[in-house]
């Protein structure tokens, strides 16, 4: 079965459709970019060994050439082309989590193309819980890279719908599996060091990594050079402004604004907002992890001057949700005190006020831009 968009020359086609899958590997070998389905978020999909391809997606997405990309495989023999050794801890990783949202970053061999790797001796690799996109892996013969399929710094996309609003035709073919199971990306783990390093929480939670291997040590979000994706300060952003550091005293000061609220589970006794968005009204966090960039999105669409978030318990994959909502938020304060964030670097103070004028003057010129 196909669908066939009006306004944008992209097909949308059924999750069994072997012929279409086969479309979008003939793509994908020769130097095409397709977006493909994932259990956590939708990627865009290049040959990894086509550093040419994999420069378009770059382009496509305003991504930094200096944040490496994961490479995903569809079986254990894809990761001789690619690393030079497989740590034991690591392998034992991979039989319990894979398929499935873990990345492991290992040593590389020299054939992995730098651009893929932003320079850097390792390389991110992880074999997607998807098999429409396992069977596009293995039909266009090669591993393929695949960052989340969005505008780079944007809410990542949990559904075809997401990659055609933010995407639309600067890409070659979207492969529509559905919603994303998981929501949030995956767990990145590296092996370069002397003992694991947890570089990013997602969708496998660090206490049951460290029931397998032992304890993994943790490394602080602020890198200049990311050593892995979805590392940067600022990441995951809507163009609402989004704050997680608030409390109910500080609602007086925004009466006048236009505020939805983000929760974990169904609120009790809070003022009026203009829209709340619950994660998991049962406080399930695999529930909560698969609704978050969804409900973002939906709040980020009614043109809100603020968002609320509440912040969520961090364990298990409540630690990948607060990451993502740290990112999206920059970690601003809704006080009137001096603030370091991404975004206010180098003023004497950047409050709510601030953020929420800024964040309007980048909307109007987005849309100015798409206008054009």
């Amino acid at each position: 079965m196909t669908e066939f968009t009006e306004d944008k020359n992209i097909i949308f086609y059924a999750m069994r459709d072997k012929e279409v899958i086969l479309k979008a590997a003939e793509i994908i070998r020769k130097g095409g970019i397709v977006a493909f389905p994932t259990e956590t978020v939708y990627g865009l999909g290049a040959d990894a060994f086509n550093p040419f391809a994999v420069a378009r997606i770059f382009e496509v997405k305003g991504r930094p050439y200096f944040d490496p990309l994961i490479v995903h495989v569809a079986n254990h023999t894809d990761l001789d082309r690619l690393v030079i050794e497989i740590p034991s801890d690591a392998k034992k990783l991979m039989e319990r989590f894979w398929p499935g949202p873990l990345t492991v970053v290992l040593l590389k061999k020299e054939n992995v193309p730098d651009i893929v790797t932003a320079g850097l001796q390792t390389v991110a690799i992880r074999m997607p819980k998807h098999s429409m996109t396992l069977s596009l892996i293995e039909l266009a013969g090669s591993p393929i890279v695949g960052p989340s399929a969005n505008p780079f710094g944007y809410l990542s996309p949990t559904t075809a719908k997401h990659v055609q609003d933010q995407l639309g035709d600067k890409i070659d073919f979207i492969l529509d599996g559905g919603p994303c199971e998981v929501g949030v990306e995956s767990t990145i783990l590296s092996f370069f060091e002397k003992r694991p390093l947890l570089l990013r929480p997602g969708g496998v939670p660090l206490e049951e990594i460290e029931s397998i291997i032992g304890k993994v040590e943790v490394r602080p979000i602020e890198e200049e050079k990311p050593l892995a994706p979805g590392m940067l300060p600022r990441h995951y952003a809507p163009r609402t402004p989004i704050v997680l550091d608030w409390s109910k005293k500080n609602l007086d000061s925004y009466r006048d604004k236009k505020i939805g609220l983000l929760v974990f589970q169904e609120p009790k006794n809070f003022l009026k907002f203009h829209q709340i968005e619950v994660l998991s009204k049962k406080g399930d966090f695999r529930e909560a992890a698969a609704n978050l960039f969804s409900a973002i999105r939906r709040l980020d669409a009614l043109n809100l001057d603020l968002i609320l978030a509440e912040a969520v318990p961090e364990v298990g994959l409540g630690r990948a949700i607060m990451d993502r909502l740290r990112r999206a938020s920059n970690v601003i304060s809704t006080t009137n005190d001096s603030i370091s964030t991404f975004r206010g670097m180098g003023k004497k103070a950047y409050t709510t006020e601030d953020l929420i004028r800024d964040r309007k003057c980048e909307r109007n010129i987005e849309d100015e831009e798409d206008r054009g």
